[in-house]
């Protein structure tokens, strides 16, 4: 297994600018329970919980596997924990006292781990400190940026590796077999994480000719034609076909770090519809791109590219059907798949240097085909840079 630890640096500035969150809403401690959070300010995702106070040091527990978290964390204080239970005493003799008032991550907790949690803290008010968290994580730094630039390689890898084995005849699902083989050898870490509690996502979607002209799947994006009934995911079992649209979106993942793309390809030609709708979708994509910098509403990008779409004439078709459009054109992205903020139509976030998207205005035209493009890009001072490596173009294979 390949050496990968997140610099203890790295580490106590995010426990530092969660600690301010916290200060700034009388909030007195924080327990982390949730696999991603956990390892983005300790270091690792063993089994475990993270106790974060106010000020001063934190206190990592772990259930399983103790050897391990010690190798990976930097954080100080890390107790081999045998019981839930046991914590109130060992933060009770660590600290001198015990929390008044305890964030828990109220986004993902189930309820019955609450109840849980609630009985054996016995804090007198429970905060959902999960925004305190979301806000922290989405501001990347500098060493956060270079791991998603090494992820955006295997993902321009991995697309051309895609240009060279497409062929009529192949299944969707074939492509995306012969397509993660491919991406796995280059360090893909195969399943991406999801904003759940322990929840993880599918990472490869394609969909060619009608497949990408089914409704939902925008908004779905672990839904598709799919190999399963029950349980609908991913590429499917229909062969692909010359001269004809197909939409390949890809998750990729490296060291828990991802990228979110989507091209658009087709094997010999693509018919001129598709073809128009295509660059419709790259001509959107731009003009957003042109409008990102510091200070600028999220939701008014979203505005701009409706805009845009229906001055281009896809109205209609842009962001899915009437009836079933989704109302966001993008997503924050780092650890998870979706991180804050989302650029959507209601949302008020304003754009600041460090904040990482993915970029996707999409159409779907209804039992026919799906157009769109997906990249991923990062807010500098003066505008933005792109994190993707994949080229801004139409794959003609």
């Amino acid at each position: 297994m390949d050496e990968f630890h997140v610099p203890a640096d790295e580490i106590q500035t995010r426990i530092n600018r969660l600690q301010k969150k916290m200060q700034d809403n009388n909030l007195d401690g924080m327990l982390i329970v949730q696999r991603v959070d956990l390892f983005y300010f300790s270091g690792t995702a063993q089994n475990g919980l993270l106790y974060v106070p106010a000020e001063g040091d934190p206190i990592l527990f772990i259930k399983k596997y103790m050897p391990r978290a010690l190798k990976e964390s930097s954080i100080k204080e890390i107790v081999d924990l045998r019981s839930i239970r046991d914590i109130p005493a060992i933060i009770m003799d660590f600290y001198g006292y015990l929390p008044e008032s305890l964030g828990l991550e109220f986004d993902v907790l189930p309820v019955s781990d609450f109840n849980f949690y609630q009985t054996v803290l016995k804090a007198k008010r429970y905060l959902d400190g999960s925004t305190f968290i979301l806000e922290t994580r989405m501001i990347k730094s500098a060493w956060e940026i270079e791991q998603m630039e090494k992820t955006a390689e295997i993902s321009g890898k991995t697309f051309e590796y895609m240009r060279s084995v497409i062929r009529p005849g192949l299944t969707e699902m074939e492509l995306a077999g012969l397509s993660e083989t491919f991406a796995r050898r280059l360090g893909h870490g195969a399943y991406l994480n999801a904003r759940n509690y322990q929840t993880r996502a599918y990472p490869w979607h394609i969909l060619s000719g009608k497949n990408g002209g089914m409704v939902g799947f925008l908004d779905a994006p672990a839904s598709g034609a799919g190999t399963s009934v029950a349980f609908p995911s991913g590429a499917g079992n229909k062969q692909l076909l010359a001269g004809e649209p197909v939409m390949v979106d890809l998750g990729t993942v490296l060291n828990g770090y991802h990228t979110d793309e989507t091209r658009m390809f087709a094997i010999g030609n693509m018919p001129d519809r598709a073809m128009k709708a295509c660059q419709a979708s790259i001509e959107i994509h731009d003009k957003v791109l042109e409008h990102v910098k510091p200070g600028v509403v999220v939701s008014e990008l979203f505005n701009l590219s409706v805009s845009e779409a229906g001055a281009l004439g896809y109205a209609r078709e842009y962001l899915g059907p009437e009836g079933y459009k989704v109302t966001f054109i993008g997503h924050g992205i780092g650890l998870e798949l979706t991180e804050h903020p989302v650029i959507a139509r209601d949302r008020d976030y304003v754009l600041e240097p460090g904040m990482i998207f993915s970029l996707e205005p999409k159409m779907v035209f209804e039992n026919e085909f799906s157009a769109g493009i997906e990249s991923v890009f990062l807010v500098t001072e003066t505008g933005y840079r792109m994190i993707s490596r994949v080229p801004v173009e139409i794959f003609i294979c």
